[in-house]
């Protein structure tokens, strides 16, 4: 008599289990969130390809300087959503990690949002200057390894196409003046990711309405955050925005052409 229920439960229990299994395999598609410290380390190095003579006005020599940035918050929907983060990338698909603890996913940056920590001088005067995304972004792609049931590495080339908006200070312009970019990054060494945020981490449920071209206006949908949380150096995030990056342990800290 007790054999069926006991063969029963066993069967519910199975059944039961199978999900949670599968969902360990699988990183969900989802969103990350980077915010970026105006430290220095964020930069512009225009020593080696100079801004063109003319530029920023009619007697403006070549511009060789180094201009610093920061993070400005990602302008959303709901104001202040996103808390400090100026940078989102994208992992477009579903990532199914195989027997030996690896999956690959797409990646896509979606927004990114910097600032000059100080007005860039010239001969023609002061200019504030802004970094955005430009146009359709490419897609590179991410290597996800996990170490423990808790999360593990992954490896992840960045690609973006920018543009460096230059506007005078206390003078009406019309249009900034602005600099086109395409750049790619190596991926940094040793990206930690966990399976779940840390207590203080943001997480974003359902969709977010965000800023993608750096006008300040949310413009488009993107999914929330999800079973992957990156480690606090992605939080750190280190650009050079003029050239290709030497990279280093702490991020992007100099640039060659």
């Amino acid at each position: 008599m007790h054999k069926p229920r006991i063969a029963f439960w066993l069967i519910v229990f199975t059944f039961a289990t199978i999900p949670a299994f599968a969902a360990d395999r699988v990183i969900s598609n989802g969103i990350d969130l980077w915010y970026t410290r105006g430290d220095g380390s964020t930069f512009a190095d225009f020593s080696k390809n100079p801004i063109p003579a003319g530029f920023f006005c009619g007697k403006s020599e070549p511009f060789t300087g180094r201009i610093g940035f920061r993070g400005t918050p990602v302008a959303t929907g709901a104001p202040g959503e996103l808390g400090r983060t100026d940078t989102i990338v994208q992992r477009l698909d579903d990532a199914v990690l195989n027997k030996r603890g690896v999956a690959y996913t797409r990646l896509q940056v979606r927004s990114l949002n910097f600032e000059s920590i100080a007005p860039v001088k010239t001969s023609c005067g002061l200019f504030d200057a802004k970094v955005s995304l430009d146009g359709e972004q490419p897609i590179t792609r991410m290597r996800i390894i996990r170490e423990n049931k808790n999360g593990g590495r992954f490896e992840a080339p960045i690609a973006v196409n920018v543009k460096i908006s230059f506007t005078p200070v206390g003078r009406i312009a019309t249009e900034p003046l602005e600099i086109r970019k395409s750049l790619r990054f190596p991926p940094l060494p040793n990206q930690r990711w966990a399976s779940r945020p840390a207590p203080s981490g943001l997480q974003v449920n359902g969709f977010v309405l965000v800023d993608t071209d750096g006008d300040r206006a949310p413009d488009t949908y993107l999914p929330g955050t999800s079973n992957f949380a990156v480690g606090q150096a992605l939080h750190r995030a280190k650009w050079c925005v003029s050239c290709e990056c030497h990279i280093t342990s702490d991020g992007c800290t100099h640039c060659v052409e």
